[in-house]
């Protein structure tokens, strides 16, 4: 039985309590928040679990074997390493740190310790992203050209961080899981509409130790909610829509092939290729469901969970590279 202190009870946090107490290895002991109003509504939903003002109180209890934390990005750090200096095994919402130094930090703090440290990018527990990973695994996308993927909306508007930190980690959580290649470069383009300091729309390029590329759309001012993300393979292409309410994958057996007859070549360089659209079943289980299962598993077995710090890593230094980018004009920035 893994007892479990949640720290963080705003949008996302009654979600991980739900999804957490679900499971019959798990316990949640506690759960902290700053806020009366969100400290009320779960002492309401949930009587039995203590419910506290401070997350570092919450720490601090000894029958808790593990903590997750869905606070602001700013306040994960300082959290996690106090949890991790007090032998616990952390659960970090995305993304997983205010700055790569900082991920770095924790990645080493955890493993000297041997505690497990994981990030919850949700969406790679999706249905629709685990049977994308299926079919590149499967050979059946071949090499993976490009990541193409648009992800806007109408607010919110964030305080504390743009909108690249905001929305631009799932999607950047997705191509990591996806894509084969090492990132190496980054650049990005944004505008502050709204605010003085913080970017409401921005578009990010990534490129790669090879010719594939990376490329995001992020937006809170778009008149319509839009999560939609290409594919291209050299054998098939993939469109995954996130607001379709059944197909959401649909696979085309479309491509470009280049000639190789001479004569033809003098032509014209490549024919393209059109076959059938597919659209296959995907499983509907609760990401969440499968990420909460993927920390407890992790933590019996003793072993790194999917999502892990690692991951959580790479996806901070692509933000941060971009936010640098930002900053100068869309320079491209490479990756240590």
């Amino acid at each position: 039985m893994i007892n479990l202190g949640i720290i963080g009870a705003g949008y996302w946090g009654p979600n991980l309590v739900r999804n957490f107490n679900a499971h019959r290895d798990c316990t949640v002991l506690a759960v902290a928040d700053a806020k009366p109003d969100r400290r009320e509504f779960i002492q309401g939903q949930y009587p039995a679990v203590n419910v506290i003002a401070d997350g570092f109180e919450l720490i601090g209890n000894t029958r808790i074997d593990a903590v997750v934390i869905a606070t602001p990005v700013g306040l994960h750090y300082d959290l996690a390493k106090c949890a991790l200096q007090a032998g616990k095994h952390v659960l970090l919402e995305k993304p997983m740190t205010a700055s790569a130094a900082q991920a770095r930090e924790l990645i080493d703090l955890a493993e000297q310790k041997n505690l497990r440290l994981m990030v919850d990018h949700t969406f790679i527990y999706n249905g629709a992203v685990r049977k994308v990973r299926q079919l590149i695994d499967k050979g059946e996308i071949g090499d993976v050209l490009y990541f193409d993927s648009v992800r806007v909306n109408l607010g919110l508007f964030q305080h504390d961080v743009n909108v690249i930190w905001d929305l631009a980690p799932h999607d950047v959580s997705i191509m990591d899981h996806l894509m084969a290649d090492k990132a190496i470069a980054v650049s990005a383009i944004g505008r502050k509409h709204f605010s003085e300091t913080l970017e409401d729309m921005a578009y990010l390029t990534v490129l790669f130790d090879s010719t594939a590329i990376a490329h995001f759309h992020v937006n809170w001012i778009a008149p319509v909610k839009v999560r939609t993300t290409l594919i291209g393979g050299t054998r098939k292409m993939v469109v995954y829509d996130d607001m379709e309410s059944s197909e959401k994958i649909k696979v085309y057996d479309k491509g470009v092939e280049l000639l190789t007859d001479e004569e033809a070549r003098r032509k014209i360089l490549v024919e393209y290729r059109v076959g059938d659209m597919t659209a296959p079943k995907i499983d509907s289980t609760e990401a969440l469901r499968l990420m909460s299962r993927e920390f407890l598993d992790a933590i019996a077995e003793g072993r790194a969970p999917l999502t892990d710090c690692h991951a959580g890593y790479r996806v901070v230094q692509i933000l941060e590279a971009a936010n640098r980018s930002l900053a100068d004009n869309g320079k491209m920035i490479p990756l240590a």
